[in-house]
């Protein structure tokens, strides 16, 4: 048998010893199946109060949501791992929904590259120099916020978490900015 044929034998193999579910995974419903959220309570899902936080920049400058809110219509949290999907969708951020929303205040936070020193490197090598990284060295944001590659987070002035979500192409993100108050 040739390596071709043992390969495509393998890969139908493995498709059909996932089961029943399957066809779950390749036809997604798209309907949010998280527990609704208690009006006024703390957390990280959409419709509670975001806690407050505390991350250095790449600078080693503190950024406290609460202080970051005080000036700003809403903060936009966008986890990165310098990969190129991330560029992708930071570039949109940079040159499309950060200029038309100028009263919010948008951050790259940097869970991967575990310094400071080496996440400034990485935002200089990738081309961000001017905006601003937020440094999540152990990762507790990105814990708190259950996030992944690609998560945005926005949180409106009163502290209200209005998305928490992977970044897609960009829509929904700026009509929920739209939206805001």
């Amino acid at each position: 048998m040739s390596f071709a044929k043992t390969l495509l034998l393998f890969c139908v193999l493995s498709l059909t010893a996932c089961g029943g579910g399957v066809g779950d995974d390749l036809f997604p419903e798209g309907d949010d199946r998280r527990e609704p959220v208690a009006p006024g309570s703390i957390g990280t899902q959409v419709g509670q109060q975001s806690p407050d936080f505390t991350l250095q920049d790449t600078l080693a400058v503190p950024h406290t949501l609460t202080t970051e809110l005080a000036g700003a219509d809403a903060v936009v949290l966008y986890f990165t791992m310098w990969c190129p999907i991330c560029d992708s969708h930071t570039s949109h951020i940079r040159a499309v929904v950060e200029p038309a929303f100028p009263n919010v205040s948008f951050f790259l936070v940097d869970y991967v590259s575990g310094s400071i020193s080496a996440a400034r490197a990485a935002q200089l090598a990738n081309g961000y120099a001017s905006s601003t990284v937020l440094v999540d060295v152990n990762q507790a944001l990105f814990n708190l916020y259950n996030a992944s590659m690609g998560t945005t987070v926005v949180i409106d002035s009163s502290g209200i978490v209005r998305m928490n979500e992977d970044y897609k192409d960009g829509v929904k993100l700026q009509q929920i900015l739209a939206a805001l108050p």
